[in-house]
C-alpha cells in the first residue's frame, strides 16, 4: 500500500517568514500548527489551510472532521476556475486518504472530484503535476491499475520538474520506484527510492524521511538494510510515531523458531 502526502508548493514562497515558518512546522508533522498561522481570509490562504490539515489526515489518522471544515471554506471562496481545480483536487485527496485508511469508502467521490479538477485545471499549469498525481495514486491504491497508474506519475514527474517542486519530485520518484519494485526492476527501484530519500533530506522535510529509509532498504542487501531501518525507527520515534501508518513497517521480524 503507498501512502503519501501532498506535494504543492515545495519549501518556501521566496524569503516570506511565513511560508517558512509554516514550511517549518509542517516537515516536522506539526500541521495543526502550521494551520493556525494561516488565516482563511483569501482563497489561497484557505486552499493552503485545507492542503495542511488533509494532510494531516494521511499521516496521523485522525482530525478529518476539521480537514473537512476547512475544505468547505475553501471551496467557498474560490471563484476562478484555478482555485476551484484546486479545491477539488483537495476534495478528492481527502475522499482518497479516508478510503485507504478505511475510514469510509469514499472512492467514487474521490474519483468524481479529481475528475471535476482536470475539468479545471489545463494541462500545463503548475497544479496539473500534483493534480496527476493523485490520480496515479487513485490508479494505483483503489483501481489496482499499475499501468494507468504509472503514465500519471510519469506526467506528474514532468511536471515537477518543468515546475521546479522538489517536493512533488520526491512522491514521483518514490511511486515509480515502487512499482518498479513491484515488477522486480531492482536497480530501477533502488535509484528511484535513493532520489527520493535525498530530495526529502536536502529539503529537511523530516515527517517524509523515515517512509524514504524504509522503501530504500526494501532494495539493499544486510547490513545495509538493516541500517536504513534502525535510522528510520528513531526518526519515527523522534516524530511521535508519524506517520502512524509506518509502524507496521517497522516491527522487527520475529526470532525464527528453533527445535
Amino acid at each position: 500500500m503507498a501512502h503519501t502526502a501532498m506535494s504543492g508548493n515545495g519549501t518556501t514562497a521566496g524569503d516570506d517568514p511565513l511560508q517558512t515558518a509554516v514550511w517549518r512546522l509542517r516537515s516536522r508533522g506539526c500541521w495543526a500548527d502550521a494551520a493556525a498561522l494561516l488565516l482563511p481570509a483569501t482563497p489561497a490562504a484557505a486552499l493552503q489551510r485545507a492542503s495542511l490539515l488533509v494532510e494531516r489526515c494521511l499521516y496521523t489518522e485522525e482530525g478529518w472532521e476539521e480537514a473537512e471544515d476547512a475544505l468547505r471554506t475553501a471551496e467557498a471562496l474560490a471563484h476562478s476556475d484555478d482555485e476551484r481545480g484546486a479545491a477539488a483536487c483537495e476534495r478528492g485527496y481527502l475522499a482518497y486518504a479516508a478510503t485507504l485508511l478505511a475510514v469510509r469508502d469514499r472512492a467514487d467521490e474521490a474519483r468524481a472530484a479529481l475528475g471535476r479538477a482536470a475539468a479545471l485545471i489545463p494541462p500545463g499549469a503548475p497544479a496539473r503535476a500534483l493534480l496527476d498525481f493523485r490520480r496515479g495514486l487513485l490508479a494505483e491504491n483503489l483501481t489496482s491499475a499499475p499501468q494507468a497508474a504509472r503514465a500519471a506519475y510519469r506526467r506528474a514527474h514532468a511536471g515537477a520538474t518543468a515546475h521546479a517542486d522538489p517536493l512533488l519530485l520526491s512522491f514521483t520518484w518514490r511511486h515509480l520506484a515502487g512499482l518498479a519494485l513491484r515488477d522486480g526492476e531492482l536497480a530501477e527501484a533502488r535509484h528511484g527510492f535513493t532520489e527520493s530519500l535525498r530530495i526529502r533530506e536536502e529539503l529537511g522535510y523530516l515527517v517524509g524521511t523515515a517512509p524514504a529509509l524504509v522503501s530504500l532498504a526494501d532494495t539493499e542487501t544486510e547490513p545495509e538494510a538493516s541500517r536504513l531501518r534502525e535510522e528510520a525507527r528513531r526518526l519515527h520515534r523522534l516524530l511521535g510515531g508519524v506517520p502512524t501508518w509506518l509502524a507496521r513497517h517497522l516491527t522487527p521480524a520475529p526470532p525464527a523458531a528453533t527445535a
